[in-house]
């Protein structure tokens, strides 16, 4: 393990996580799957929010934990003590990367701003994540995923027609943030490699959450209006989307006239809806959906998904049948892919974790640690990179600093 450790893309690189809840740990954690060293700092009794949401996994992690804080080391600090922000300084200045989400102005209140720590370290890469621009009129207020999906326009892109906005099942937005911020640290590592410059990195939840429009923002803006909701259709290709077969939906992605001459000749053998005018292009079909529709639903309800997967397969049309979650993660696929582990935990005897998505040369980049329990690190982490003695620490944790 220490020789496939050491060359990993960010083995070399230390990263400082002051931030909590999903968008800040997110981005510290591919950073962690990369290679980095990861020490998350948290309260020395509540910790990171999310230890007290969802499924519990012993005592200190929940399932929500665990799904963004793998490949890190939890040290605990009372960052409201004067002795728990010297700490955090000092680890900073042994750091390459920080990350923080204080609300507005509360970093630089505990001294661990900026500007404060560039001082003493100019090469240092920080990345701010807040709810909104921090050089803007609403930089103050707080930062929340579902209120940023409201504000930003997703929940008007969920859904059908006639039911109200719909939120995305995770947050997409903290999750988003946390991938861009995790681009924005890398390109920052990469240009200080030829500069020898550190960055203050400025990520905001709504302007990722306005990122991920993407196609949707532009025809908005084009139109000038907000385009139809679709569900589980496709707002520009037809057929496209999830149809009730006899026995279960699945997925049909018909993506262009070949395949969908194919789609009714070998599939649903309905040769007329080919030879008609209004179906023979993905402009047409798109432009009669309301007609169309109607016939394709009652053709492939007439089917198994077995039946339709087969023919849908032969003719080289992209398709697979509707999951449920855990049917999904417990999959042949899944398993062959590696894509979930489990990783041995001290009091509930094992856990899963989800591996990193990442392949280098082949192989699968490994889960190095478990989520870790509230400040298993503290003290070696303190020891080994500050110095401090056993005397110390017990001082330390005796005045409820760590």
């Amino acid at each position: 393990m220490s020789n496939l450790i050491s060359s990993l893309p960010l083995a070399s690189v230390r990263v400082l996580d002051l931030s909590r809840v999903l968008a800040g740990p997110w981005c510290a954690m591919v950073l962690g799957d990369l290679g980095a060293e990861v020490i998350k700092v948290e309260h020395p009794k509540r910790g990171d929010d999310t230890r007290d949401w969802g499924a519990r996994v012993g005592a200190t992690e929940t399932a929500y934990f665990n799904s963004v804080n793998r490949n890190k080391r939890s040290v605990c600090l009372d960052l409201q003590t004067a002795e728990g922000q010297q700490i955090a300084r000092e680890l900073a200045q042994q750091s390459d990367v920080v990350i923080q989400n204080f609300k507005f102005g509360g970093a630089e209140k505990l001294g661990l701003g900026y500007d404060q720590l560039k001082e003493a370290h100019e090469d240092l890469i920080y990345c701010s994540i807040s709810g909104y621009d921090r050089r803007g009129s609403e930089a103050a207020r707080p930062g929340y995923d579902l209120v940023i999906q409201g504000e930003a326009g997703l929940m008007a892109l969920n859904g059908t027609a006639d039911q109200p906005p719909l939120k995305f099942g995770v947050a997409a937005v903290d999750l988003f943030t946390g991938m861009y911020s995790a681009q924005a640290v890398l390109a920052a590592l990469f240009e200080r490699q030829k500069t020898g410059n550190g960055r203050h990195i400025e990520m905001a939840l709504f302007d990722c959450g306005l990122m991920i429009t993407s196609y949707y923002g532009l025809e908005a803006l084009i139109k000038g209006e907000d385009p139809l909701r679709y569900g589980n259709a496709h707002p520009s290709i037809m057929p496209y989307g999830v149809f009730d077969a006899e026995d279960g939906p699945l997925v049909i992605a018909v993506g262009n006239n070949r395949q969908y001459e194919r789609f009714c000749r070998e599939v649903i053998e309905r040769p007329d809806l080919v030879e008609d005018d209004r179906f023979r292009t993905n402009l047409s079909r798109t432009a009669n959906r309301e007609v169309l529709a109607p016939e394709l639903e009652r053709e492939i309800g007439k089917r198994t998904r077995q039946v339709l997967l087969e023919r849908l397969t032969r003719a080289c049309i992209p398709c697979g049948e509707v999951a449920g979650l855990h049917e999904a993660l417990t999959s042949t696929r899944a398993a062959e892919a590696g894509l979930v582990t489990t990783c041995t935990h001290p009091e509930a005897g094992s856990t899963h974790v989800l591996a990193p998505p990442y392949r280098f040369d082949g192989a699968r980049l490994p889960v190095r640690s478990a989520p870790p329990q509230l400040g298993e690190g503290t003290n070696e982490v303190l020891r080994s990179l500050l110095g401090l003695s056993e005397q110390r620490l017990s001082q330390l944790k005796a005045d409820g600093v760590v």
